[in-house]
């Protein structure tokens, strides 16, 4: 990932040398993984729809096969976006889907029913990863419930010593710079004017 970062940097921008940790959690990272497995056996549905029903032992339900491979790649796409939830449980309903469409091939007539069961075995487990998945996505996304009454900050001035103790503070300030000003221009006023550099005394 870093020589790809480098590679489509612009001229003149550092170099990455190494990338910091991880800021998704456990819960974003394993949604993240299921949404990339989604996608790609959606892909192998679709591409290879025969393969699979073959080995399944479900010849003729090619087009059901390739209806399962898109909804796999869209709840992929879901999982992986902002909406991470809602992929999650779209893939869960798809994980029931699937085992309903699996369990009539148990039947004993069929000679792939060994193949359906490890099917089964692995949809269930998945199963169990997009219920974890959503679960803790959920509680790590969700805003904390506010208890009790709505809030008021009706009684707050913004002042920190309140309305009364900053009324006139300006007004105090700027006073206090007109008597520091004026003390020092009557100060000055009162030692007697020289002339060229002389003291300045009366001519009788």
């Amino acid at each position: 990932m870093t020589f790809l970062t480098n590679y489509m940097r612009s001229e003149g921008d550092p170099k990455v040398v190494s990338t910091g940790p991880s800021s998704l959690g456990p819960s974003d990272t394993l949604a993240r993984g299921l949404g990339w497995f989604s996608i790609g056996l959606g892909l192998a549905q679709i591409l290879m729809p025969e393969k699979i029903t073959s080995a399944l032992g479900m010849q003729g339900k090619e087009n059901l096969m390739r209806a399962y491979g898109a909804r796999e790649i869209g709840a992929g796409i879901l999982t992986l976006s902002v909406d991470k939830q809602a992929g999650l449980v779209s893939r869960v309903a798809g994980d029931g889907l699937d085992i309903a469409t699996l369990l009539p091939a148990l039947r004993h007539d069929n000679p792939k029913r060994g193949n359906v069961g490890l099917a089964l075995s692995m949809v269930v487990g998945i199963t169990l990863l997009d219920i974890i998945a959503a679960q803790a996505t959920t509680v790590r996304h969700q805003r904390p419930k506010r208890s009790g009454a709505i809030r008021s900050y009706s009684d707050r001035s913004g002042y920190p010593g309140g309305v009364s103790a900053a009324r006139g503070a300006a007004r105090n300030k700027i006073a206090d710079m007109r008597t520091d000003g004026s003390g020092d221009a009557s100060s000055a006023a009162q030692k007697p004017a020289s002339q060229d550099g002389g003291s300045s005394q009366p001519v009788h």
